[in-house]
Parts: C-alpha cells; sequence; structure tokens
C-alpha cells in the first residue's frame, strides 16, 4: 500500500517580497511529504532549507503555486485547525524567557485545551510523555532559560511531540545536541513517523544521521542569482539517491566528494 501524501506542493515557489523587490530563494518545487516516514532536508548553508519549512506551515507566504496539507490548501485552513495538524520547531524559536519546561511543554496542548486553555489528565499524560521521551522529564521545573542549548532544543521538541499532531515541521532539531543525543532524537522522530503514522521532514546538515535513519531525502540546491535559475530539488530514498549517484553529484566541490561505498563525505585526494 501506498503512504499516504501529508503535504504536497504543486508549482511551488519560495522567497521574500519587500521594498517593491522579490527575491526568489527557489522555485517550482512539486513536492510529496508522506505519512509514516521521516524525511530529511539536506542542502548548503544559504540554500532555503528555513525558508521551505516557514512556507510548507504557512508562516512565510509563497510567492507561487500551491500547498496542500493532507489534501486541503493551506490558504483554507483556520489557525487552530493548522495547529492541530501541523507542529513546528524552528532554530529561532527556542527562547522562551523564564517559563518552566513543563509549562512550555504544556503550551504544545494549546490545539486541545479549547477556548480556556484548561489542561485534563489526558493532557498532562500528554506533557509528560513527550517529556520523557526526549529524555528531560527531570528538568520539567526548570526555567527555560537555565537550560543548556541542547537541553532547550529537547525541550522545544516535547512541545510539538505533545501537541500530537500528524505533521510535524523541523529546523535542524539536532544542532546543538551531542552524537548521542542526536541519535537518539532521530530515534524517537523515526519511531513516531513509522508507529504513529506521522509526517516527519527536518533540516539537517548531519549527513551521516540522514543516511541512517531518514526514510527519504530531499536534496535542495541553491538559487542562483547571476542566472536566476535552481536546479531541481531531487528526493528519493536514501539508498537510491547513492546508487544513482545523486548524493555525489549533489554534494561534491573540488575539494570533497561523497564516497558511496563508506557512505560519508570525504576529502579528494591531493594529485
Amino acid at each position: 500500500m501506498c503512504p499516504r501524501i501529508a503535504i504536497s506542493t504543486h508549482q511551488l515557489s519560495i522567497g521574500y517580497t519587500g521594498r517593491g523587490k522579490t527575491r526568489v530563494v527557489h522555485p517550482e518545487l512539486d513536492l510529496q511529504l508522506f505519512r509514516g516516514e521521516v524525511t530529511a532536508l539536506l542542502g548548503r548553508n544559504g540554500a532555503g532549507k528555513s525558508t521551505l519549512l516557514k512556507t510548507l506551515c504557512g508562516l512565510l507566504p509563497s510567492l507561487h503555486g500551491d500547498i496542500f496539507i493532507e489534501g486541503k490548501p493551506l490558504a483554507g485552513y483556520r489557525p487552530e485547525e493548522l495547529a492541530a495538524c501541523v507542529g513546528v520547531v524552528l532554530t529561532e524559536s527556542t527562547q522562551a524567557g523564564g517559563i518552566s519546561v513543563y509549562d512550555l511543554v504544556a503550551m504544545g496542548r494549546y490545539p486541545h485545551t479549547g477556548f480556556f486553555g484548561t489542561l485534563r489528565e489526558a493532557d498532562h499524560i500528554a506533557i509528560q510523555t513527550a517529556l520523557e521521551k526526549v529524555g528531560i522529564a527531570d528538568k520539567a521545573q526548570r526555567h527555560v532559560a537555565e537550560l543548556s542549548d541542547g537541553e532547550r532544543q529537547k525541550a522545544f521538541i516535547a512541545k510539538v511531540l505533545a501537541q500530537e499532531c500528524p505533521i510535524i515541521l523541523l529546523d535542524e532539531p539536532t544542532a546543538f545536541l551531542d552524537v548521542t543525543s542526536r541519535l537518539e532524537t532521530m530515534v524517537t522522530l523515526r519511531r513516531l513517523a513509522h508507529r504513529q503514522d506521522k509526517a516527519v521532514l527536518l533540516s539537517t546538515h548531519d549527513l551521516d544521521t540522514a543516511l541512517q535513519l531518514a526514510d527519504r531525502l530531499w536534496l535542495q540546491p541553491a538559487y542562483s542569482t547571476k542566472t536566476e535559475t535552481a536546479d531541481p530539488m531531487v528526493c528519493g530514498t536514501p539508498t537510491k539517491l547513492i546508487a544513482s549517484g545523486a548524493l555525489e553529484r549533489f554534494f561534491s566541490t573540488d575539494s570533497v566528494t561523497f564516497d558511496p561505498v563508506s557512505r560519508r563525505l570525504v576529502a579528494r585526494s591531493k594529485a
């Protein structure tokens, strides 16, 4: 049985407008994000990974084209409907002042608590479960400002887990984590996708972990302002992208190449 499409785009162009000018980050994207899978979004700095994530969840308007969430146009969602469907963790959102970790994660229950935001027993269970899944249950009463960068990142991941939505978008969720925590976080997200039929899309620079634990890769090339063009985004399973040479073509430079045997980026030997 084919996996269900969680998000799809048609001829989507992403970028920014302001002061009468339009800056295109990537044009004409036809993408499909599937339920039950972890998809890793890879690209160099400045390729527009964060811009794409923000556009897919409605935080940035698209320049052109269509976005569909669970088959429904993004524009047709009310804010509360979208919050119940899509959970988002952005790099710049991981600051929360003086509130406790528990209260931060509790904010993820907003789509389920109704107008008054009263937490019921089921909400407290969801919060506690999310804290345990990311390994910071012992930090529940600490202030978010007191946490390390890695712990704070885990707290925001717990918040989106407590949201219990079918689609999760994360911008570099493992950026501040040590090697062990990085793998644990990816394993947690993979289990969520596979066991609870969620669609997980995350941007990352961690190619090794993406190749180990992602079901699908999106390779996002940078847009050239000189030629006003961009190569098409390449999507597929890690195995297929390695076999086709797509990963080698995408990552290779004069000094670095992708080795399909070791499945790693390696320095080119000097002549």
